[in-house]
């Protein structure tokens, strides 16, 4: 009777283990066809914690501020921890005009900047976001958010 509760245990454990996976393990699922089916992509090695906070830079006569922060996402049973965002852009210069800003949105789901996963590689993270204009500046597109290792601050 002991090593039938014992094997249960073990068959337990064994089948709650196969259900989560972890950031590293889903990207690389991505390209095998034959990888195992999973309910959970859990963020073990806590990778996504050094995107997390308030970025800023300048690029052709703008000023981009993106903030990210980790939750758990669950889509239809499927759970995943993964990055969301928000975006502001302003113009430069002594009067900063705003171009566009969701930082203040409190539901992720109005963003529309969500992190897609790890890319295949594991050198970065990619993440899509979809801007309210249906051409031109502030569209849509993937940004894939890469930290060097010599260059690990904000």
């Amino acid at each position: 009777m002991k090593n039938i509760i014992t094997l249960l245990i073990a068959l337990v454990a064994f089948s709650c283990k196969s259900q989560t996976m972890s950031l590293e393990e889903t990207a690389q699922c991505q390209a095998n066809p034959n990888c195992a089916g999973y309910t959970y992509t859990k963020d073990i090695n806590n990778t996504l914690n050094k995107y997390i906070g308030i970025w800023k830079g300048t690029y052709n006569g703008k000023v981009y501020e993106m903030k990210f922060n980790k939750n758990l996402y669950d889509n239809m049973g499927i759970k995943r921890d993964r990055i969301k965002g928000r975006l502001r852009i302003t113009t430069t210069g002594i009067m900063p005009v705003p171009v566009f800003d969701n930082f203040n949105e409190p539901d992720d789901s109005k963003t529309h900047f969500s992190g897609l996963g790890l890319t295949g590689n594991l050198q970065s993270y990619e993440m899509y976001f979809s801007g309210p204009f249906t051409s031109g500046c502030i569209n849509s597109g993937s940004i894939f958010l890469k930290i060097e290792p010599t260059l690990p601050t904000r």
